[in-house]
């Protein structure tokens, strides 16, 4: 028999079973439950009303059940890997569990806090000197113009990334990487400066510079988000890193992925004009962490607040990032496009951090697909 927890714990819509019922879905001895839950595969729970008794969580024994059929069925299994199905890759870089996110182990709400993009990119990677963020960056003589939109801003960020940077030093390397990308949207060198600061002062906004900093932050990785993954394939061809990010850009600028704050903000310029987005990530069932805490202090339109919250009424969808950075982007006035931008000098952290993982395991990422159209080839 089941039980809703809701009344229980507030924070919590969980609905919970027993170990004999678990077992039961699962085909499992209680054993077998147990090693479940001590590899956190399924979450238990002191009984409310029982302190000795625990109970499990049926959104997770489900799941597994699920999971367990899928590789009973090695096509089938195959097949959906790719789409929001069963892990394909390990990582020790991001960790996305009971609905929040967390950067090696630490809380990344937590640690946008006070962490800079730099101190992002040096935890996600990890083994790294940080004195190589802290010297002045030598950028190509022929700068391109302030990017006015997202597709200028990639282009940018291409063109730079095409050149030469420092290889004697990974850390090196790395720092030149994540400015050129800064460069692409501000049309300056950053030097030495902390690239919130660098991108407040070239877009004029001083007064958004914390929330800059927390954007970029929040924005650094994903697990294997749609551009991650472009760039752990591209790194495991042995690529360069500047091209394995480049790779990245191209992924992220997709109308379904980055791209979707160009959606957004045509939404909130024109709400009874233009069909709403669909808002709610689909890892995040009780609303994306990341979104209250980019928007924390930020003196948000009045307009926009209340085209979310109308929505967010008739639907139940809570606003993801994109949404976050869209309305970040207008609440400071910050130019056209900022908001793709962040999601982009931002990201660039965890892509770095990705295509480093990637090349040190050494190992073609090389899919099969499945045949499906057309006549089968011939015998002959």
């Amino acid at each position: 028999m089941s039980v809703n927890l809701e009344s229980t714990y507030q924070h919590m819509s969980l609905e919970l079973t027993s170990a004999n019922e678990a077992s039961a879905r699962l085909g499992v001895s209680r054993a077998s439950l147990y090693a479940y839950v001590s590899r956190g595969l399924i979450r238990s729970f002191s009984s409310p009303h029982d302190p000795r008794q625990r109970l499990y969580a049926l959104d997770d024994v489900e799941a597994l059940v699920a999971r367990k059929t899928r590789f009973r069925r090695p096509a089938v299994a195959a097949a959906t890997a790719l789409d929001w199905g069963l892990p394909v890759l390990e990582t020790s870089i991001t960790q996305i569990k009971d609905g929040r996110l967390f950067y090696r182990g630490h809380d990344a709400v937590a640690w946008a806090a006070t962490a800079t993009l730099e101190d992002t990119a040096l935890l996600l990677i990890g083994g790294l000197d940080g004195e190589a963020f802290r010297r002045p960056s030598r950028l190509p003589q022929d700068r391109p113009a302030p990017a006015g939109d997202l597709h200028t801003f990639v282009a940018n960020a291409v063109r730079l990334l095409s050149e030469p940077v420092p290889k004697d030093m990974r850390a090196a390397e790395v720092a030149a990487i994540l400015r050129l990308v800064a460069a692409a949207a501000s049309g300056a060198d950053p030097q030495a400066e902390p690239l919130h600061r660098h991108l407040a002062q070239a877009w004029r906004a001083p007064q958004a510079s914390e929330a800059i900093r927390r954007a970029l932050v929040l924005c650094a990785d994903h697990e294997l988000s749609s551009s991650a993954f472009a760039v752990r394939v591209t790194a495991s061809t042995g690529a360069s890193l500047r091209h394995a990010i480049i790779a990245g850009l191209v992924a992220l600028s997709g109308p379904y992925h980055g791209g979707m704050t160009e959606r957004v903000r045509a939404f909130l310029e024109a709400p009874e004009r233009v069909a709403a987005p669909s808002f709610q990530h689909r890892l995040y069932p009780e609303g994306d962490p990341r979104t209250p805490a980019i928007l924390e202090h930020v003196p948000l339109l009045a307009s926009d607040a209340t085209a979310l919250q109308s929505l967010e009424s008739a639907t139940g969808r809570k606003p993801s990032v994109d949404a976050a950075l869209v309305m970040l982007e207008r609440a400071y006035g910050l130019p056209r496009g900022a908001a793709f931008t962040l999601f982009a000098v931002g990201r660039t952290a965890g892509w770095l951090a990705h295509a480093i993982e990637q090349r040190g395991q050494a190992r073609l990422i090389r899919p099969r697909a499945r045949y499906s159209v057309g006549e089968e080839p011939s015998s002959s």
